[in-house]
């Protein structure tokens, strides 16, 4: 524990000393530094100090005499040690009762009693003891970088830490991400993922700070589930945070216990040793996911000149693009959302992203792995591109997608991802091809479906033909002819005779049936199918006249509706 009080009353200089209050604790108070104080107090004096003082500023006034001693307790120094005779002669009951109440320790001290002897024997034992810890320290300093220069993996690097510290830690990245899994179970794990996703965890800078001691001043402390933990930042050059020490204290055990001198010093170096080495892999991870991205990217845009050329890059990348292939694209519709609608402030939503991100990718990575099939993936531009490698090429990436979303409904439940998924495609150019298949399925299904849902190319053939006719210049003006009276009519009146039509049409017809589920009396229905007939200039009886205005609400709810917005 180093020095404590009742080393110091053990002194030969201190053997008329008289301890008033704290005895029974006087074993327990440990001491990092002595001063001399009189009034005021302020932030003149840090935790584990002892003080010693004449109360000259008291003037023999009982009640100033309380505030000075409680000014001392609120600093939380370690005892406070009274030279009696000259400005104080007796400690006052009041002064006694209060320091009892705070279990804290008043000692008296002879006039005699020199205080430049007390700081000198005083200081003497604690240099000694922070030189032994300090040479401690430093040799497991240089074992640390012993094994940064072998090249050691995080999980060694973790062990060795924590054989030296006492205690379970947690390597993580500037997001949270545990950077070493070691022993954690994967309940644990989904806990950890979850403390981070709701900005538990890492905590900002001024958060939480355990002490004004400049000792501890790097750790934050936080409360999991009746676990504290400990937070130490793994820096950069610029003092951004490049990673997290987290360490896990033992159960029962105090942080004034647990952080020794000699701990403080051991984690400090961690700190440093992992900080090279997140260095070094940030580097090495951040060129090949840059690499991996490029790559993806290109074939998706169908960059390269010949097949040689795309598999000479795949092979150096991990990849083999010989293999049969689709292409998936997620688009996350409410990240945003989600990020305005949390409770706590984050330094940026980028960094928030880069966690939700990372996660969605682990996971899919996950679902991949489970299903033994190979993955290459990148997101850019706000989408998942995605290509997964199929056994056969009429398999579809069904059972995949919903194996990613089974646990990502578990671990990001609030979370809305909507899917395009192209089909195989031949050759190396086939990986453009099915990019922009998938592409157009998620277009296709985000109008037609709305959020959150999954389309395949292969069933959006009508809907491609629809689209092809909203492309058509004389058809769209045919379209607009026809649907415009009704878009301008629902938005004055807000009566969706679009829907109403739909629903009518849906239901060849019958007026009873459309009337039930649009929850509508006969009459009200009745008189909106009018209202359509008299807009349109069209009759709901004439088979010419019902399939131009299905086809163009159809055709408009693909394509045109935009442009027809934004023309009006």
């Amino acid at each position: 524990m180093g020095l404590t009080i009742k080393d110091i009353l053990n002194y030969e200089i201190m053997k008329n000393a008289k301890i008033i209050t704290g005895k029974s604790i006087a074993n327990e108070r440990s001491v990092q530094w002595i001063s001399v104080i009189e009034m005021p107090v302020e932030n003149f004096v840090r935790k584990n100090e002892v003080v010693l003082t004449t109360a000259i500023g008291c003037n023999n006034d009982v009640e100033t005499l309380k505030s000075f001693v409680q000014d001392v307790i609120d600093s939380e120094a370690s005892a406070l040690m009274f030279a009696m005779g000259r400005y104080i002669y007796d400690i006052p009951r009041e002064v006694i009762e209060l320091a009892e109440k705070h279990n804290f320790t008043l000692i008296e001290l002879p006039w005699e009693v020199r205080f430049a002897n007390i700081i000198e024997e005083v200081m003497k034992e604690i240099n000694d003891i922070q030189h032994k810890e300090r040479k401690k320290s430093e040799k497991v300093q240089q074992e640390l970088l012993k094994l940064i220069l072998k090249e050691t993996d995080l999980k060694h690097i973790s062990k060795f830490i924590q054989r030296h510290i006492g205690c379970s830690i947690i390597i993580t990245d500037r997001s949270g991400t545990i950077q070493e899994k070691g022993c954690h179970s994967q309940e644990f794990i989904k806990k950890w993922k979850n403390c981070v996703l709701q900005g538990i965890l890492p905590l900002k800078k001024e958060e939480s700070m355990i002490t004004r001691d400049p000792m501890f001043q790097k750790f934050q402390m936080i409360e999991i589930e009746e676990q504290t933990v400990l937070q130490l930042p793994v820096l950069q050059v610029l003092g951004d945070a490049q990673g997290f020490i987290f360490v896990m204290l033992p159960p029962h055990a105090s942080v004034d216990s647990y952080l020794t001198q000699y701990r403080v010093n051991v984690l400090e170096h961690s700190a440093t040793t992992i900080a090279l080495w997140l260095s070094r892999k940030n580097a090495i991870e951040e060129t090949k996911i840059s690499l991996r991205s490029d790559f993806v990217q290109e074939l998706a845009k169908g960059e390269f000149v010949s097949c040689d050329q795309a598999n000479s890059r795949a092979k150096l990348l991990g990849y083999n693009i010989k293999h049969p292939y689709v292409c998936i694209v997620g688009f996350p519709e409410n990240l945003e959302e989600l990020f305005r609608k949390r409770k706590r402030d984050y330094d940026s939503y980028d960094h928030w992203l880069e966690s939700m991100i990372h996660y969605i990718e682990e996971e899919i990575y996950y679902a991949a792995q489970s299903l033994k099939r190979e993955v290459m993936m990148t997101y850019q531009g706000d989408q998942l591109l995605i290509y997964l490698e199929i056994q056969c090429k009429n398999e579809n990436a069904t059972n995949f997608l919903d194996l990613v979303e089974r646990r990502l409904k578990n671990l990001l439940p609030e979370v809305v991802i909507s899917w395009g998924i192209g089909n195989f495609r031949e050759g190396f150019t086939g990986f453009a091809e099915s990019y922009q298949h998938a592409n157009v399925a998620l277009n296709i299904g985000r109008r037609k479906k709305g959020t959150g849902h999954r389309m395949m190319y292969e069933h959006t053939r009508v809907d491609r033909v629809l689209l092809n006719l909203a492309q058509n210049h004389e058809m769209k003006e045919v379209i607009m002819s026809t649907i415009e009276p009704l878009v301008e009519y629902d938005e004055q009146r807000n009566m969706d005779l679009i829907g109403t039509f739909s629903a009518y049409n849906q239901y060849h017809g019958n007026v009873s049936q459309t009337a039930r589920s649009l929850n509508l009396h006969r009459q009200s229905l009745l008189y909106r199918l009018r209202k359509i007939e008299s807009l349109t200039g069209l009759s709901l009886v004439d088979p010419d006249d019902l399939f131009l205005l299905d086809l163009s609400i159809k055709t408009w709810k693909m394509g045109v509706s935009e442009e027809l917005t934004q023309q009006r």
